[in-house]
């Protein structure tokens, strides 16, 4: 996937919905060693989420969401 080659830890990326995250780093689940992004919310109460890296890196759902401008379901913001 080439939105997940561009990402790292470190990274700003955004949510096609809009708000602005930090991926924190990479884990493994100690039950299934399935990846997960950890990352942390910009605003807010700044919560830190965790979310498997092939749902993380997946492509926006069009048919759910046709209006959105974003390919990806996080994006690394530019800038």
């Amino acid at each position: 996937m080439e939105n997940e080659l561009r990402m790292k830890p470190g990274d700003v990326v955004r949510h096609f919905k809009g708000k602005m995250y930090e991926i924190l780093c990479f884990a493994k689940d100690s039950e299934t060693q399935e990846t997960m992004v950890v990352y942390r919310a910009l605003y807010g109460e700044r919560d830190v989420w965790v979310r498997p890296k092939e749902m993380f890196f997946s492509a926006v759902d069009r048919q759910k969401y046709p209006d959105v401008s974003q390919t990806y379901r996080f994006e690394r913001a530019e800038g």
